[in-house]
């Protein structure tokens, strides 16, 4: 497993949208005990502090000490500094596992191992990311030309997954067909553009070229941004959900 965001941990927490309601409701229906969930690849805890409402105890796991730092908290869930593919969690003793915006940096191979481990017999485990954001045409364009000209060559050749939509990571379970799901948000432009300085590929830029090229994008942006102070902000979920076998 990779660390690309610990640099950048309060941005992190500050300005990475978090997931819908209706994503746990949807992936929940599918777990029938909701004893312990395992948030791997916690990060700022957003999911870990979604499910905690619903387990009796949330393990929440991550590389890095710096994100969990800045990670939401709550009685039972249960932070720790270990990577996704070795963990210190019982075995058979997981009900639910969960991977967000995260799975493409694993080392697939060794983290399924690990999650057959951990999990018990009716275990279900769900991964999913979100892709590049939607706001209007003229937007859309600018900020795709950022990411795939721009930033072409700052990227992990991992991150191509999320761009493919998770279709082709390997996901040895039993998968159950889901619907489609999307992050709405409504930002101002000033919280669009500290959403934009937490890609891990910016910060890459950073390090190569000592300049960053965020509010340049950002005032090609206010152009088209329109009258009213917040636009809707639409981020497209990919989820793979399945059960354990």
């Amino acid at each position: 497993m990779k660390d690309n965001f610990s640099r950048q941990a309060d941005l992190y927490a500050q300005y990475r949208p978090d997931y819908p309601a209706d994503l746990f409701k949807f992936i929940l229906q599918f777990v029938p005990l909701k004893k312990s969930a395992w948030d791997c690849a916690t990060g700022n805890g957003q999911s870990a502090l979604a499910l905690s409402h619903y387990f009796e105890q949330v393990i929440a796991t991550d590389i890095s000490s710096k994100q969990l730092n800045n990670a939401a908290t709550a009685n039972n869930i249960h932070y720790a500094v270990q990577p996704a593919e070795h963990t210190r969690i019982e075995s058979n003793s997981i009900d639910l596992i969960t991977v967000a915006q995260a799975i493409h940096w694993f080392n697939f191979e060794e983290f399924y191992i690990e999650a057959a481990r951990v999990a018990t017999k009716e275990a279900m485990i769900a991964v999913w990311c979100y892709s590049l954001l939607k706001i209007n045409p003229a937007i859309d364009a600018i900020i795709s030309d950022y990411h795939f000209i721009t930033l072409a060559n700052y990227w992990d050749a991992a991150r191509k997954h999320v761009d493919e939509g998770y279709q082709n990571i390997p996901f040895p379970f039993e998968k159950i067909k889901t619907p489609a799901f999307a992050i709405e948000k409504y930002w101002t432009i000033d919280e669009l553009e500290g959403y934009l300085n937490t890609w891990s590929a910016l910060q890459q830029f950073i390090a190569v070229n000592d300049y960053n090229p965020v509010p340049e994008l950002i005032n090609n942006i206010r152009s088209h941004w329109g009258s009213n102070a917040r636009q809707k902000i639409i981020f497209p979920i990919h989820l793979l959900l399945g059960k354990n076998r």
